[in-house]
């Protein structure tokens, strides 16, 4: 039997981390004086790492970034890490479901230390087979490196792979490795992806986490 992988994003698919990221960016400008921003304006903003985040969210508050912003960043976040960040309704009992079938990779553009951390407060890492943060060996999403990496660890062939994110970072990174995908509308970065591209086949698209089971079982039993 060919082996399967499933690999999920983090921020905005496994977890909701949304009012703890917007927290620290928060904290961050108010440090070097400027105007709070709405909390869904930074969410738009995360996907792509810290720097970006950090460079996104001071511009949009008219700061200038320098060349400790983003260490400080990080360091008020680990302060915030697990302040109200929960896992998605249905994702704990839908990834215990997945893991039965095939090995659970989670692939974030987050740093491997926070995410470590997340996995393990919110209870997910027993079921977590291997995580990839985006400070490791391999570039940053969308570049499909590490889930191409991912693939191989778990002898999966990309048609076998199932990527699941809610932004357009995880869709571009799926494309680019040949995965099928899952786009999980109900996180908070699908709302700076909504329509606006036209999905290739193999892909889906869920609204509630607790029907991922069955809509991997769809693709990866064709």
């Amino acid at each position: 039997m060919t082996a399967s992988l499933i690999v999920f994003d983090l921020d905005g698919t496994l977890i909701d981390s949304q009012r703890d990221l917007a927290a620290a960016a928060n904290a961050l400008i108010a440090e070097r004086g400027g105007m709070p921003l709405a909390e869904a304006a930074i969410a738009r903003m995360v996907g792509e790492g810290a720097a970006l985040l950090v460079k996104r969210a001071l511009t949009a508050a008219g700061l200038a970034l320098d060349a400790d912003s983003v260490t400080r960043f990080l360091e008020l976040y680990d302060e915030r890490l697990l302040d109200t960040t929960v896992t998605y309704p249905g994702i704990d009992e839908a990834v215990r479901a997945l893991a039965v079938r095939a090995p659970i990779a989670v692939l974030t553009n987050k740093p491997l230390g926070p995410t470590r951390r997340l996995l393990d407060g919110l209870g997910l890492a027993p079921v977590i087979a291997e995580a990839i943060g985006g400070d490791g060996p391999f570039p940053r999403k969308p570049d499909p490196a590490g889930l191409r990496h991912l693939a191989d660890r778990f002898g999966a062939l990309p048609e076998q792979t199932v990527m699941i994110g809610d932004s357009r970072i995880d869709f571009q990174t799926a494309r680019a490795a040949g995965t099928s995908l899952i786009v999980a509308r109900y996180g908070f970065g699908y709302q700076d992806f909504l329509d606006a591209l036209e999905l290739p086949e193999p892909v889906a698209s869920v609204d509630r986490a607790s029907d991922l089971p069955g809509v991997v079982a769809a693709l990866l039993d064709r």
